[in-house]
């Protein structure tokens, strides 16, 4: 992930070398080689996430596909939400970095002090979900798309949900294979242990227009983003939200910055005639 970046961009380069400084290990070696084992434990994949998305903003910085100021909104799902404030200006790269890095982390620790799991959900309105979710004591974590959400909690009731959700008349629901129930109340100490991490840094309002994915909407204050940036821990990830406030706030094309294509796919469910490009490598930076 962001090798080619890594071997191909100057601005990528610098940023992948100033998060290994700023990490005290050596991200770009497991970001390029592995084991994917260790690459998705949360600790890890949270900064490997954070740092590949803003190489791929200074990419194309660096081959003037990205002029600056030519950005009028940014949002970003779940950790990309941070890395979103980040390319705005709330705060620099190596305070970002730190940030994800401690949220990884607190993260991680929640899972292994809990036993969670997440399901997804498809083709089904969020009332029935929300319904689904209230009888058997779980959270939905994610509305992603029309007909895509994300259910969390612990892993036996999680699981005592998907086998009883055909009787409920839902259709279709796919356990997913993570290692704990983000997005739910069994995040609380992290949030909680996250909000005392984030108190004591500055915040500047962005340059851009940032959305929330706690609200779907437009969060400027810097109080009301670290208290968003908390929030979010443990509570729905409003994805489809964010992306219709967008396009009605008068975004006429998103960019997804990312390693492959899945928020690209989920604004084509939400919307087909959004315009929307992905980019992963160095070869889609070009070919923008």
């Amino acid at each position: 992930m962001g090798k080619s970046l890594h071997e191909q961009s100057a601005a990528a380069r610098a940023l992948y070398e100033e998060a290994n400084r700023v990490l005290g290990w050596e991200l770009t070696k497991i970001s390029f080689e592995g084991p994917e084992a260790e690459l998705t434990q949360t600790k890890v994949c949270q900064p490997a996430l954070f740092v590949h998305g803003l190489a791929l903003v200074e990419a194309l910085r660096e081959q003037r596909k990205l002029p600056a100021g030519e950005a009028r909104f940014a949002l970003g799902l779940s950790l990309g939400e941070v890395t979103a404030y980040c390319a705005a200006g709330v705060f620099d790269f190596a305070t970002g970095l730190q940030i994800v890095a401690e949220r990884g982390r607190l993260m991680q620790q929640a899972c292994e002090q809990t036993t969670g799991g997440m399901a997804a959900i498809i083709g089904e309105e969020r009332a029935k979900v929300a319904e689904l979710c209230k009888e058997f004591d779980i959270e939905a974590a994610n509305f992603n798309a029309p007909g895509q959400i994300i259910v969390s909690g612990e892993k036996t009731k999680v699981g005592a949900a998907v086998a009883a959700a055909k009787d409920r008349g839902i259709k279709k629901v796919m356990p997913l294979n993570v290692a704990g129930a983000y997005h739910s109340r069994l995040m609380e100490p992290a949030r909680a242990a996250f909000a005392a991490y984030l108190e004591p840094i500055p915040f500047a309002a962005p340059k851009f227009a940032v959305f929330t994915n706690t609200t779907g909407q437009a969060v400027s204050e810097p109080a009301a983003i670290k208290a968003a940036l908390v929030k979010q821990v443990v509570s729905s990830v409003l994805w489809e939200d964010c992306m219709r406030s967008a396009a009605a706030a008068g975004a006429t094309e998103f960019w997804e910055l990312g390693p492959g294509g899945v928020l690209s796919g989920l604004a084509r469910r939400t919307e087909k005639t959004w315009a929307v490009k992905s980019f992963a490598e160095f070869a889609d930076v070009t070919a923008a």
